[in-house]
């Protein structure tokens, strides 16, 4: 199905959720924002950012509440987030990773080895 942007307007939950499902990659980026702690908040004066790879979380919601680790994978298919750590056992011994929407997470370090991201969080 084709990409159509001005789903993005629409009040309508069904065409929300078809945005989100046909959306291009760069747009899918886009979408990957999660909310930044009080500090973090304070220091670039902005509520959120996108997550990337190496920032350092704290789940928000979920059986894993509480729990804080580094993200190291970012699923935009799914538009799914992966956090060291956070994992289940499986009954015949295997740990399985468990993917966590970025809804539900918020980033209390920043990684900001990239000059064009620092770039982004100055800017107002």
């Amino acid at each position: 199905m084709k990409f159509l942007t001005n789903f993005k307007k629409s009040a309508k939950p069904k065409n929300q959720r078809k945005y989100r499902a046909n959306a291009p990659l760069h747009r899918r980026s886009k979408m990957m924002n999660a909310h930044l702690s009080k500090e973090l908040s304070k220091k670039f004066g902005k509520r959120t950012a996108r997550v990337i790879k190496g920032d350092k979380v704290k789940i928000m919601k979920g059986q894993f509440k509480g729990k804080s680790g580094k993200v190291e994978e970012i699923n935009l298919k799914n538009y799914k987030v992966f956090v060291a750590g956070i994992e289940l056992q499986k009954t015949e011994g295997t740990k399985v990773r468990i993917p966590i929407a970025v809804s539900n997470i918020m980033i209390t370090e920043l990684n900001l080895s990239d000059k064009k991201r620092q770039e982004i969080l100055k800017r107002k």
